[in-house]
């Protein structure tokens, strides 16, 4: 989470912090205990404060850099050699930011390409303490606002979205060029990273008709297997 800076710290911590992190954007509590020359985690954790911190979402926030390092997107998510930092702090309180703020909701499968980790148990405990709402939508569910009004908007546009896609039997074969494509690019992607990347860039295509170009073409069976699972 990021951490405002109401101390001012004396001494060559300061330099020595500004030293380390010229060096490294994203450091563990080793890195600072080598820069600073100390092992007390009072002592590190009052100078971070002082400087301004943030630490991971991902990785049980086990990594830190200064506040003012993060370059994030358009949703708050910075991603430095996997190590995840959110605007919004908390993997909680990002999760909940991504739902609330999406105009048809999130599946887990979205939010993981987001964040790129598994959030699975973070979308439990939201549901069961009413921070999030849960709807079944084909094979998966969709996390939706807690706010009534809100989630009866996001499920609108969801089933809008789907129902605005063109059959398999309609799409057109610079679109199937598209997730040949695609595929080549990110083997290891199932149907639903496919269809959603294609989306982002303007090329609407639905899951089942990425499913259907993999059947035609003989591709990706072992992803195409795991992607049946029961609804998360």
């Amino acid at each position: 989470m990021f951490q405002e800076a109401p101390l001012t710290i004396h001494g060559d911590y300061p330099s020595a912090l500004k030293k380390l992190f010229r060096t490294k954007p994203v450091v563990v509590l080793g890195d600072l205990r080598r820069a600073l020359g100390t092992a007390s985690r009072t002592t590190i954790f009052r100078v971070l404060l002082a400087a301004g911190y943030r630490s991971s979402y991902s990785h049980a926030g086990r990594y830190y850099t200064l506040r003012d390092i993060p370059k994030f997107d358009s949703r708050g998510i910075w991603l430095y050699r996997g190590v995840g930092f959110s605007s919004r702090g908390t993997l909680r309180d990002t999760v909940i930011y991504l739902v609330e703020q999406s105009a048809e909701g999130q599946t887990h499968d979205e939010l993981q390409e987001l964040l790129q980790l598994r959030v699975h148990d973070t979308l439990r405990l939201l549901v069961q303490g009413k921070a999030l709402r849960r709807q079944r939508f084909q094979d998966v569910y969709v996390y939706l606002s807690s706010k009534r009004e809100v989630a009866s908007a996001q499920w609108t546009k969801r089933q809008q979205l789907v129902a605005a896609a063109p059959s398999t039997a309609e799409l057109e074969s610079s679109r199937i060029i598209d997730v040949l494509v695609d595929v080549i690019g990110h083997p290891h992607d199932d149907a639903g990273a496919i269809a959603r990347r294609l989306g982002a860039s303007g090329h609407q295509v639905t899951n089942e008709q990425v499913e259907a170009i993999f059947t035609r073409y003989e591709l990706k069976k072992t992803v195409r297997s795991r992607s049946r699972r029961l609804p998360r």
